[in-house]
């Protein structure tokens, strides 16, 4: 017998398909279209937003679960979205959770200070400087973006340490942690980066004069080759800095590269050293993150994406990278042809993978749909790297600042150097009798617990 035709069945079947339509749905957009960039990176930071806490009563601004450099850097990302967006919805939460963290105007507070490594200040740093040179709004009651900036710059360079390897900073502040004998290139990168950008946005030489001499010293250590544009990731005072670990990591070289970037433009592009840096650093970072593989213009954080095994800090690196791109093209013209295809690839390859839980939720490689990885983190560098993608509609009153173009943060040149928590023997380093005198309470405290359980049970 001939079946006959249901309209409900029919409409069911619909109703499915549609609703998996809809959780396949990948987050729009059109590169060449400034509009539908603009609603891309609403929906992602709109993720990213969801996963931040420090705004409800009772929690931190500033502070994300279980790590504090990220909130540098997830602030860092959300100013450049609004200055390149103009959507002030997380205006607010930057502002509190960037003076929240500000310790004495240096990005040292006492209660993270005695565990931070130099690269974890210096992200909130960069952020600060991110403010100054995008005119994010000033706080009513707080110290200014440039201040800040500056305060990071005071009390990080008292810490360049010539006991080993002729210089160099460290990876962590106190000799105690377990990341001391390291010299890495984030800590070194991010100084110089800080260092280049105070120098052009304030014309002071002083800010020059130490960027060329942390870009001089990387030179000469195993972290940085201006021959064949290698950055390490690390390297160790125990031997001297004769080796070097050297995991490729995207925001390593994307840190040389727009601390480069900023030193050839605040000399005018007359310097042969910083276009050859720049030009060779691209170079680069093109040839080892861009693999010819996914087509040559998506990104991939090469030493953990294919194993997946990528921690949450280095999931936030290809949005760093993506930034500091931006960046690099409007303040070295030259780069911007080669530098824009790849970030447009990248943004179109970071849409795709936006599939996850029905809600648009990113995963972490940007070569395919989404990988079931998801959260604040991934969120994050699609964020930046969308944000990135604005850069053939951005005018040039929206390139970076300096304080005679426009910028009005105002300067604090000595900001953070009355901040004692700076001081190592404050913190001084954990002794046996520390040790032991640890022990001695937890035995107390042991036995006291075990004494209240026995009694409760006795007297039951």
């Amino acid at each position: 017998m001939k079946e006959q035709w249901d309209p409900v069945s029919w409409t069911r079947c619909l109703l499915v398909l549609l609703v998996l339509v809809q959780a396949t749905r990948a987050i729009d957009i059109e590169v060449s279209s400034e509009q539908s960039i603009k609603d891309a990176a609403s929906t992602a930071a709109y993720g990213m937003m969801s996963y931040y806490h420090g705004n409800e009563s009772g929690q931190i601004p500033g502070k994300l679960s279980d790590t504090w450099w990220e909130g540098g850097a997830m602030f860092m990302a959300l100013i450049q979205y609004y200055h390149y967006t103009k959507d002030s919805t997380y205006n607010q939460e930057v502002i509190q959770g960037m003076q929240w963290q500000a310790g004495d105007c240096d990005y040292m507070p006492s209660n993270y200070t005695s565990w931070l490594g130099n690269d974890d200040q210096m992200f909130w740093g960069l952020a600060a400087m991110t403010a100054a040179e995008l005119n994010f709004p000033n706080s009513d009651d707080g110290y200014s973006w440039l201040a800040l900036a500056q305060g990071v710059f005071n009390t990080q360079v008292p810490r360049w340490d010539t006991s080993s390897c002729d210089g160099g900073m460290r990876w962590q502040m106190w000799s105690y942690e377990s990341g001391y004998t390291m010299k890495n290139s984030i800590s070194n990168a991010g100084l110089f980066q800080l260092s280049a950008r105070l120098a052009r946005y304030t014309s002071n030489q002083t800010y020059y004069q130490w960027a060329e001499k942390i870009w001089d010293w990387s030179a000469s250590s195993p972290l940085l080759s201006n021959s064949t544009w290698n950055v390490a990731d690390s390297t160790d005072t125990s031997n001297d800095c004769s080796t070097q670990g050297n995991n490729q990591w995207t925001y390593n070289y994307g840190a040389y590269l727009a601390g480069a970037a900023y030193m050839y433009n605040y000399t005018n592009g007359t310097s042969s050293k910083w276009s050859t840096a720049v030009q060779g650093l691209l170079n680069v970072t093109f040839d080892t993150f861009f693999p010819a593989k996914h087509g040559g213009n998506v990104m991939s954080e090469v030493t953990c994406e294919p194993t997946e095994v990528c921690n949450r800090d280095e999931i936030i690196f290809k949005g760093l990278l993506s930034s500091w791109l931006s960046f690099t093209a409007m303040l070295v013209p030259s780069t911007y042809s080669r530098i824009l295809p790849k970030l447009q690839g990248s943004a179109q390859g970071a849409a795709a993978s936006c599939t996850g839980y029905s809600n648009s939720s990113c995963g972490v490689r940007w070569n395919s749909s989404w990988d079931g990885w998801s959260g604040l983190e991934e969120q994050m560098s699609v964020v930046s790297v969308f944000v990135a993608t604005l850069l053939p509609y951005v005018s040039s009153s929206e390139t970076p600042l300096t304080s005679s173009t426009g910028g009005n943060s105002t300067s604090n040149p000595s900001a953070g150097t009355s901040d004692d928590t700076n001081d190592e023997e404050t913190l001084s380093a954990i002794t046996t009798g520390d040790r032991v005198g640890a022990a001695f309470v937890t035995i107390i405290l042991t036995c006291m617990a075990v004494g209240s359980l026995v009694w409760m049970i006795a007297f039951e």
